[in-house]
């Protein structure tokens, strides 16, 4: 279980060098949501979020502090319709991947994939550009996280 664990933290880190876009703070605005899908934020995945805002610049933004600091909740419809503005109807694949990148970290940060955060992966799944080729980088990545899961509830019982 070890190595799981080093592999989620080397995943992690590289997820947050590499992860830019081109509107950091709506994309944390969405990953604000996403870490409240499951009615709750984790401290790792507080960590993750501060992380996040600091390297993109946004940490000291007025509007996103009271989401940042959890002082005020974030509903799955809200987190949805930011999901879908961010994206709109013809996201660039650019957009997308980042968007993908960055819920991955955030899912992989306190090693748990909850029921609601599959659901949002499932969901991000329909705005992928490449949604009509067998090989996106959405479905590798959700086999993956497929893996993982039965893997943790193997152990689990």
């Amino acid at each position: 279980m070890k190595w799981m664990a080093s592999l989620l933290q080397n995943y992690r880190n590289y997820k947050l060098m590499t992860t830019q876009t081109d509107n950091p703070k709506e994309l944390l605005k969405i990953l604000i949501g996403a870490a409240w899908i499951d009615g709750q934020v984790k401290p790792e995945e507080q960590a993750y979020l501060c992380r996040m805002a600091k390297e993109n610049g946004v940490d000291e933004d007025l509007e996103l502090k009271p989401l940042l600091y959890q002082l005020r909740p974030v509903s799955t419809e809200e987190c949805y319709r930011w999901l879908e503005a961010y994206l709109g109807d013809h996201p660039r694949l650019k957009d997308y991947e980042n968007l993908l990148e960055a819920i991955s970290g955030l899912i992989y940060s306190d090693g748990d994939v909850d029921t609601e955060e599959a659901k949002l992966l499932a969901r991000l799944q329909s705005f992928d550009p490449n949604q009509e080729h067998p090989n996106s980088v959405f479905t590798s990545f959700l086999k993956r996280v497929r893996k993982l899961y039965r893997s943790a509830l193997n152990q689990a019982v």
